[in-house]
């Protein structure tokens, strides 16, 4: 124990650093790094390369996937929105010509409605002439008759021929039509 206190207590022949490790262990830790190092160059690294190439190949597709879709309903709105303008102008040219039709079957009823009511209202004049001719005319008889009738009472005679009659009517008729007619 003496010797072991003695070695203790004299000065060693080597300062060591206690910091750094021994060779050996620097050897055999960069050893095991080159291993690593080589493992992950040539295996894992390939792999997780691989794999992201995967995935930005995917992330690619999928957006020109998305690109394409969007594109396609580009065009798809721009159709949906030339049919809609077309359907719409269709449908106001629709409208337009029903208009014109209906204008021009409203005045062709009131042309027709004109020409009937015009028919109807020279119609009914002709009628009503034709009443009124056959009015005077049954008049005339009627008061030639009564006038005859009348003249005989009064003369005493009878008055039969009808030429003579007939004449003496009409005349006493018109001096009573001048005789309206001055009065008014």
């Amino acid at each position: 124990m003496i010797h072991a206190v003695s070695l203790a207590a004299e000065p060693a022949a080597e300062t060591r650093n206690i910091l750094l490790p021994e060779v050996y262990d620097l050897v055999w830790s960069a050893l095991i790094f080159i291993v690593l190092l080589v493992a992950f160059w040539k295996v894992f690294l390939p792999r997780l390369q691989k794999m992201l190439d995967e995935r930005a190949a995917a992330i690619e597709g999928n957006i020109a996937k998305a690109d394409e879709a969007q594109a396609k309903a580009e065009a798809a709105l721009q159709e949906y929105t030339a049919q809609l303008a077309g359907a719409r102008q269709e449908a106001a040219d629709i409208r337009d010509a029903a208009r014109a039709d209906a204008t021009k079957i409203v005045a062709k009823a009131k042309d027709d409605a004109n020409v009937e009511a015009a028919r109807i209202a020279q119609t009914a004049q002709s009628q009503i002439e034709a009443e009124r001719q056959s009015a005077v005319v049954s008049l005339r008889k009627e008061v030639g008759t009564l006038a005859i009738d009348l003249a005989s009472g009064v003369v005493g005679e009878s008055l039969s021929d009808d030429t003579k009659a007939s004449a003496l009517v009409d005349r006493f008729l018109a001096d009573l039509e001048a005789s309206e007619k001055a009065a008014k």
